[in-house]
């Protein structure tokens, strides 16, 4: 799923329920990372690495370990961009060349409400003003948790580009559906901070995509170069 959300340069592997958890499937430099983890984190932590090697052979490159690196960020090969993403039975790798993007970020969540008192710290007042509209015009899909994993996509393509943290309230998203649709559509992520320097141009926005399906909200951003 999380391909239509990608453009033809990045590959894409996904997994679901207990596929590819088993921790015999991770590389040694990789198991230290979750030795005192639970059940539950190693799995998925299995999962999406066993991914992102399915993925580097798909772009023609050996597979290799992936660690991870400043708030936990993952460590590509060189000459690589990724992100990975896990949630509940859904686990999820992006690859690119460096040459052909700059950054991406995938997320994937379970489609469903927010944990009350959640919206209010990750909302800014102007996407709860937009949350409420567009719930109002398409109550089949939970926007709110669509933001989140939005914002979530954004820092995913934000730290590679600034090893810098970026915040819930940083970002002012404007979700889009499509003409039509009532499961998928896009996003622009306005940079409320200054935006990383790429091929020496400031970037102030992202842009990304959604699809609602299966039970899950995915979102997509992807950073060109310039």
């Amino acid at each position: 799923m999380i391909e239509e959300l990608l453009p033809e340069s990045v590959v894409a592997v996904e997994s679901h329920g207990d596929q590819d958890t088993d921790e015999a499937l991770l590389y040694p430099q990789e198991r230290p990372l979750v030795a005192r983890a639970v059940s539950k984190r190693r799995r998925e932590f299995t999962a999406a690495r066993v991914c992102a090697r399915r993925a580097m052979e798909k772009l023609g490159v050996p597979p290799q370990h992936v660690l991870t690196g400043e708030r936990g960020a993952p460590v590509w090969p060189d000459g690589l961009a990724g992100s990975m993403t896990h949630c509940d039975g859904y686990r999820a790798a992006a690859l690119v060349r460096a040459a052909d993007l700059a950054s991406l970020g995938i997320d994937a969540e379970p489609h469903a409400p927010l944990p009350d008192g959640v919206f209010g710290t990750i909302a800014l007042p102007a996407e709860q003003d937009r949350h409420r509209a567009l719930s109002a015009a398409r109550p089949a899909v939970h926007f709110d948790r669509l933001l989140f994993s939005a914002k979530e996509s954004v820092y995913k393509a934000w730290f590679p580009l600034t090893r810098a943290w970026l915040d819930f309230s940083e970002a002012d998203i404007e979700l889009t559906a499509a003409p039509g649709q009532d499961t998928r559509g896009g996003f622009h992520a306005r940079l409320l901070v200054p935006g990383p320097l790429v091929g020496g141009v400031r970037v102030g926005a992202f842009e990304g995509s959604w699809l609602v399906r299966d039970g899950l909200v995915l979102s997509a951003v992807t950073v060109p170069h310039h």
